[in-house]
This record gives C-alpha cells, structure tokens and sequence, in this order.
C-alpha cells in the first residue's frame, strides 16, 4: 500500500485545486509536512484520515457554493474522513456536529440529516475543508503545527484565497475564532463573496455570546443569498 506522503505527491485533483497542491507540494512548507509524516509513519503513528485531500476530490472549484471551515480532523478511529464536521455512517453525532444538525432543524424547520457523513452536502457544493488535512490517532492538534513554514495551513490558506477569488457568489460560513481569523484572505479577493460568522458549534461555546451559533440562522441566510444569484443548495 502507497504511504501517505506518497500518495500527496500524485494525488491528481481537478485544475481550481491542482494549482495550489504543486505549489505547496514544492514549497518549504509542503516539504516540512511530507518529511514529518513520513518520519511518523516510520515510527509507526497511525494517522487520519486515509485521504487528507478528500474534500477536494468532492467539491471541485469550479463547484463551490458554501465553505465550511473546520480545525483539526477527528482522531479518534474511525472518524475522520477528509471532511470538516463529517463521520463516516455507524458513528455517534459528534458534539459540534449535534448542534450543527440543531441549529439546521432550528432554522429551516426540517427534520435532521439521518446521516452524520456529509458527503451529500459535499457533493452539491460545500466545501468542507479542515484547516489541518492530518492528525494522529489520539493526539488532537499533533499535526496543526508542522515546521515553520506555515505547515498545512499555508495550503488551506492557498485554498481559501482560491475559492474566495473564483468569481461565482459562494457563502463562507467561518464559526469560532479559528475560522474568523482566515476572514482577511477572504476579504483580500474582493467583495464577491458573503462571509457569515458566528461561535463555533462546540458545546462549551454554541450558545454563549458573543454571536451564539444556535440561533444564528446560517443556513437559510446561505440558501436565500445564494438562490437570489442563481445558485442553490438543499440542505
């Protein structure tokens, strides 16, 4: 079976994502990262998820509608799976995702997704993209800060810049202080895009001020704007 790190270095996604791979592939940073999980994986670390790039194979650019920014995959086994919030089906409703689907009934008046894996979401155009693409198991945040360099957020950045800067209206939902604070690379491409923050969806935060996420009605405010520019999302 192909090793991680080899697997990033061929991974083939659609052009919008291509472009700002090669570049982190051949930066100090994307080598900074490479060279750690290979030396962790040589000591034997289990790492998640299988497929760091998954959102991206999901949710080409030319197919984005909403983003969804996320911290750090899950690390317990079985849980990550390349996408922000996400588990695969036959997990339990993590707890930021319980207020997720929460805030969805709240909002929108419909019953929950059945389904903890979001893939659906994914493949109608939300971008559900971890600002870290790697973890290892039990250790939350091993990864968040590989070399000094910039790590895998100088490539989630990248990301970010090239979603913003893509001219069709797509919404980015930042909830939490680690999200608002990737705002300016929004703001950076221009006015195009409609940025919605809130707290995060954690329990320690989701109804607390100073913008409780419960209540915050993301969801209709996406579909609403969105569908005024021709663009639609069910969620």
């Amino acid at each position: 079976m192909a090793s991680l790190t080899d697997a990033l270095r061929g991974a083939t996604l659609d052009a919008g994502w291509q472009a700002p791979l090669d570049a982190w592939l051949a930066s100090p940073a994307g080598r900074d990262v490479l060279a750690h999980l290979q030396a962790r994986e040589a000591a034997g670390a289990t790492i998640y998820p299988p497929d760091p790039l998954r959102a991206l194979r999901l949710t080409p650019l030319a197919q984005v509608r909403v983003v969804i920014l996320g911290q750090d995959p899950y690390h317990g086994p079985g849980q990550a799976e390349g996408l922000a919030f996400s588990v695969p089906d036959g997990n339990k409703l993590p707890p930021s995702l319980r207020n997720i689907f929460k805030e969805l009934q709240r909002d929108l008046g419909q019953p929950p997704p059945m389904s903890a894996h979001l893939g659906p979401w994914a493949a109608q155009g939300v971008l559900l993209l971890n600002t870290c693409l790697t973890v290892e198991d039990g250790a939350p945040a091993s990864h968040a800060k590989i070399g000094k360099a910039g790590g895998w957020e100088a490539l989630t950045d990248a990301l970010i810049r090239a979603a913003a800067a893509d001219p069709a209206p797509k919404v980015f939902m930042l909830w939490g202080a680690h999200a608002q604070a990737k705002a300016p690379l929004i703001a950076a491409a221009g006015p195009a895009q409609l940025v919605l923050t809130a707290n995060h969806p954690s329990p320690l935060s989701a109804t607390r001020p100073p913008a409780p996420f419960i209540g915050c009605g993301h969801f209709s405010e996406a579909a609403a704007w969105l569908a005024a520019r021709g663009r639609h999302i069910a969620w």
